[in-house]
């Protein structure tokens, strides 16, 4: 736990010395998000759970999953033809530093915003194919170990996206309310940009989830 907590500190660290700055400058999006990513998944997930080949293991499913969220992002972004200017902070941004890319912010945002949910899956995807290696050891193929540890891994992917769906409601909470007291009609509530930033950052985090679960068991088996 005290090793988590200093993990969490180094990704500040990392937000805050590097991110920030290389958003702030103007520097593309999804190559300075992924490097932050990275540098922040080797810190917490060799901090909180050691330097072993189990640990290894997730921290390469992780990073594969991260990149293909982080291409998930931009083309979500891109097709929904979203802007980030619909938020008071991001317009406030754009006023103040006209060199910050918002659609790279927000892309920024999505890419960072999945990082705890994938960490949480791969580690424990990669728990346990070790225990049930060790459990059948000599006597389980990689093949049925691999199925065997999928068993797992689905039921942990239904828990995973809920929790990811209901935070994101969670925070589109207030949105609601007030198109609520607009009477707008559900069409035009779902098809807002604040709303639909929303509906896209839960696809694409549950995308990154399903994605995340076999590859990091192939990787560990």
């Amino acid at each position: 736990g005290l090793r988590a907590i200093v993990g969490i500190v180094v990704a500040f660290a990392v937000l805050m010395i590097f991110l920030l700055p290389a958003l702030r400058d103007g520097a593309p999006a999804i190559p300075v998000a992924l490097v932050a990513s990275a540098a922040i998944l080797y810190a917490v997930i060799y901090l909180a759970h050691g330097v072993s080949l189990r640990t290894s293991a997730a921290l390469l499913g992780t990073l594969t999953s991260l990149l293909l969220a982080a291409i998930l992002s931009w083309a979500a972004i891109e097709l929904a033809h979203l802007t980030g200017l619909s938020e008071d902070q991001n317009n406030e941004v754009a006023a103040y530093m006209g060199n910050v890319s918002i659609t790279g912010l927000l892309l920024a945002g999505f890419i960072i915003g999945s990082l705890g949910v994938l960490n949480d899956v791969t580690i424990t995807q990669a728990a346990a194919v070790w225990e049930l290696a060790d459990i059948w050891e000599g006597g389980l193929d990689r093949r049925r170990l691999f199925t065997s540890a999928m068993r797992i891994g689905r039921d942990h992917i239904a828990s995973t996206i809920y929790t990811t769906a209901f935070a994101a409601a969670g925070a589109a909470l207030p949105v609601l309310v007030l198109m609520h007291l607009d009477n707008q009609p559900l069409r035009q509530v779902l098809t807002s940009e604040q709303f639909a930033a929303e509906i896209i950052r839960t696809l694409v985090g549950s995308i990154g989830l399903v994605l995340a679960v076999p590859l990091t068991t192939a990787v560990a088996v």
